[in-house]
């Protein structure tokens, strides 16, 4: 996962100028060219090491190929319809399809041999370097625009990206403190990353604009889409791995991701039918509310839910994603379009960047939270699993006899008795511990939505207060003529 989401997420701030000088499009060419032949490598691959390799390829690729997608999208349409159009469906394919390849992999995998999902991969990337090679993009003038500088501060950003993605895909792993190394990579990323934006400041031609991307409104919006993300961690980082936990296998959640999917689409063809400049705020509204309600139905789990209970929680959560996403990067396009057609390319390739790494810093608080909450549950949990208490000297009697048939020995069968009710207190206190992380995300959720609520009463009551005594009467509009 960290060698496919660092070149992931770094790699397209790079692309702005590499589209200036070579164009995207040869780029995109050569990317995926090497991916076809990664990918048709990786049928014979059987250990780690070779695994992260393509994988880290495989990222390289992506990078390319998602900025290719939002292009394609946008780029025929008028600009009224990028917009309304274009925007919503390019976020709706890039959305849905993670989601998508849960329903199409179980399938694929069979019996646990990789071989179909390798073939499929193959297939997909020669499907995509033909399109690429058939659908040009309309070329921009190329000029020399790549200096040497240029490099450097793609490296103080690639390993500042890739720092972070590493701790936090670590982090909750071996846990932040009782490995030194994690906070010190961090510590590093944050200084590396500091150093590349006083490089950044201080050229007279950027890799990054830093002044318009901190402007107010840019700002807003960028942390407005990271939090976000990081709300829409629990359909990611959630419910998928809370069954996995209770033993779900991935083809019975095949159904959920089905789901998934569609509320992404419907909810993408509700942008269309229904966005227009203004009413970003009620968009974001009621994919608030929305999540707030799914999660705190999520919240309700026990080791009995399985997927077909959370069908229309995760539903309400797809759906409102797809409504606060198109809507909160129209305000960005509009803006990024006043500067001029570079800083479309510029606002595009930042958001994926930033998506990328809020869906990795999502990931790793959210499962942080799990950890440490399965941990102080299980303690609680085994502290009530005391051999001189009735229920449980009760309970290790009972499973003690559904096992009599298959032990004989005494010792073996109480020891046998207790393990399994050691294995189902984990379980109980994993999830505890998700129903923690549902329940604070409903009130994360709820709290924007109260927040924005008030924002949007402040606003009506500037507007009553001040609107008349702006708007012309027709007494003064007789002065303005006389």
């Amino acid at each position: 996962m960290a060698a496919y989401m660092i070149p992931r997420a770094s790699l397209p701030l790079m692309l702005i100028k590499i589209r200036t000088q070579f164009g995207l499009r040869r780029f995109a060419e050569i990317g995926i060219a090497i991916y076809v032949l990664v990918a048709f490598a990786s049928v014979w691959i059987s250990d780690l090491r070779s695994a992260v390799v393509v994988q880290f390829l495989s990222g390289a690729a992506a990078a390319p190929l998602s900025t290719l997608a939002f292009l394609y999208m946008l780029e025929p349409l008028g600009q009224a319809w990028k917009m309304r159009l274009g925007l919503p469906m390019a976020l709706a394919f890039l959305m849905t399809m993670p989601s998508l390849a849960r329903v199409i992999s179980p399938a694929l995998i069979g019996d646990g041999d990789l071989t179909w999902v390798h073939l499929t991969a193959l297939g997909l990337a020669m499907i995509s370097l033909a399109m690429v090679f058939r659908l040009p993009l309309k070329p921009v003038p190329h000029q020399k625009v790549i200096q040497p500088l240029d490099f450097l501060s793609f490296g103080l950003i690639f390993f500042g990206f890739g720092g972070f993605v590493v701790g936090f895909i670590m982090g909750p792993i071996h846990w932040w403190t009782a490995e030194p190394w994690i906070g010190v990579l961090i510590v590093v990323a944050i200084a590396a990353l500091t150093l590349a934006v006083i490089i950044e400041l201080n050229r007279k031609n950027p890799l990054l604009d830093i002044r318009w991307l901190v402007t107010p409104a840019m700002l807003h919006l960028t942390i407005a889409l990271f939090l976000f993300r990081l709300i829409l961690s629990e359909q990611s980082a959630g419910a998928p791995r809370m069954f996995q936990v209770l033993g779900v296998t991935p083809s019975q959640m095949v159904t959920l991701f089905s789901v998934i999917c569609a509320a992404s689409i419907l909810g993408g063809l509700a942008c269309v039918a229904w966005i227009k400049p203004n009413r970003e705020a009620y968009f974001h509204l009621v994919a608030l509310i929305l999540i707030g309600t799914g999660a705190w139905m999520d919240s309700h789990s026990t080791m009995d839910t399985r997927p077909e209970q959370f069908l229309i929680s995760q539903a309400m959560i797809a759906f409102a994603g797809m409504l606060f996403m198109p809507t909160a990067l129209m305000a960005g396009l509009l803006a990024a379009l006043k500067k001029g057609p570079n800083y479309l390319l510029s606002f595009v390739i930042v958001f994926l960047s930033t998506q990328s790494i809020g869906g990795v810093l999502g990931s790793g608080a959210f499962l942080s939270i799990i950890n440490w909450r399965q941990a102080l549950h299980f303690q609680v949990l085994s502290e009530q699993f005391q051999i001189t208490n009735g229920i449980t000297t009760a309970e290790i009697a009972r499973r003690m006899a559904e096992l009599a048939p298959q032990i004989s020995d005494p010792a073996i069968l109480q020891a046998q008795a207790v393990s399994l009710m050691a294995q189902d207190a984990a379980k109980q206190a994993y999830v505890m511990a998700y129903n923690d992380a549902y329940f604070l995300t409903f009130l994360v959720a709820i709290a924007g939505a109260a927040a924005l609520h008030l924002h949007l009463f402040r606003d009506w009551l500037w507007l009553r207060k001040f609107a008349p005594a702006l708007t012309p009467t027709p007494d003064r509009k007789t002065e303005s003529g006389q």
